[in-house]
């Protein structure tokens, strides 16, 4: 599907001459007169498209309002993609990054526009079997791309703190929940009770998108390749296994989008079984094996639950960057429940 584009809404709005004026004297090239539409989605960080005559642009941006601690650093979504330029991994441009929040209010940063089309749906229902079997092999290598990257070689050795990757994300993502909270859910409370005692002992790190699925990337617009990883404010020094296991939650009856996940006649739609995406990313990350796997899915399922609930506080509060995230009511409520019936059949 294409990328919707809207009109900026109420609440998110910019000083456009003010922004054009920083434009051109930070960004090389940029001429005016500048014209801005909103993207729909990008619950977290709100996101707008620049057009001037020569050449389009993105805008990516903290939302308004009082901000989660830890939550919205667009400064470590701009450092990692520019880090990653060279990679095998596809990120867009990086032009500049504006801490100064008087000019529009909020940090933000601008990378160039990328052509694609992204899919929310995990069903691509307007794909061939063909065209989804390899999109998703395609998301499937492009992770294990960017798990064999170095960060050391690629200037990112301090984004992250290496080891306890998990005891740390216990922690983290028990926090945002208890502050994005709304009502009590007993299978949350569960969950935080139960996964620090059974983190494994591989301490594995590399570097981690923290939200890679299908619906972060642009898909080329004729081909089934990934053109751009997108959104990576979760973006860190971590443990590959919750990318990967992240992603294939969708296997699970959890879908990173907060949707149902892959339909159960996904094989008749070429869309690739759980084990041959492991297979696939494996090759390509260079890896022989994944143990543990089951701590690793029900993590994310916690950790889902808690981003989604955030999403959907950010909606009561009026905050958020589209008025779908009020549509995430019931959504942490059902991935807990998810997470912690898998928990009781080990």
């Amino acid at each position: 599907m294409s990328v919707e584009l809207t009109d900026i809404r109420q609440g998110h709005e910019l000083d456009l001459a003010r922004l054009e004026e920083y434009l051109a004297a930070e960004v090389a090239e940029f001429k005016g007169p500048l014209t801005v539409k909103q993207f729909e989605g990008g619950q977290s960080n709100p996101t707008f498209k620049l057009q001037t005559p020569a050449q389009n642009y993105v805008l990516r941006k903290q939302p308004p309002g009082e901000l989660l601690p830890s939550a919205h650093q667009v400064d470590r979504e701009y450092r990692v993609m520019k880090a990653l330029a060279d990679s095998a991994v596809p990120v867009p441009t990086m032009y500049c990054l504006c801490e100064d929040k008087s000019i529009i209010g909020t940090s933000f940063y601008v990378m160039g526009y990328v052509e694609g089309r992204v899919f929310i749906d995990c069903a691509m229902p307007d794909s061939s079997p063909g065209e989804r079997r390899e999109v998703y092999l395609n998301l499937a290598r492009t992770l294990g791309a960017l798990h064999s990257v170095t960060p050391q070689e690629v200037g990112l050795a301090e984004f992250g703190r290496p080891g306890n990757y998990y005891a740390r994300q216990i922690n983290r993502w028990s926090k945002q929940y208890q502050a994005s909270q709304t009502e009590e859910l007993d299978n949350m409370n569960r969950l935080m009770e139960w996964l620090p005692d059974n983190i494994p002992d591989d301490d594995a790190t590399g570097i981690v998108h923290g939200d890679y699925r299908l619906g972060n990337v642009l898909v080329h617009p004729q081909q089934p390749s990934i053109v751009a990883v997108l959104d990576w404010e979760l973006s860190t020094l971590g443990h590959p296994m919750a990318d990967l296991a992240y992603l294939c939650q969708d296997y699970h009856g959890v879908s990173t989008s907060g949707g149902r996940g892959i339909p159960e006649n996904a094989a008749e739609l070429g869309i690739p079984g759980e084990q041959e995406m492991l297979d696939t990313y494996c090759e390509a990350a260079g890896r022989s094996t994944i143990e543990n796997w089951d701590f690793y899915l029900i993590f994310n399922m916690f950790r889902s639950a808690s981003i989604i609930q955030g999403v959907y506080k950010r909606g009561i509060d009026g905050n958020a960057s589209s008025d779908r995230a009020l549509l995430f009511k019931d959504a942490a409520r059902m991935i807990s429940e998810i997470g912690w019936q898998r928990v009781q059949a080990l």
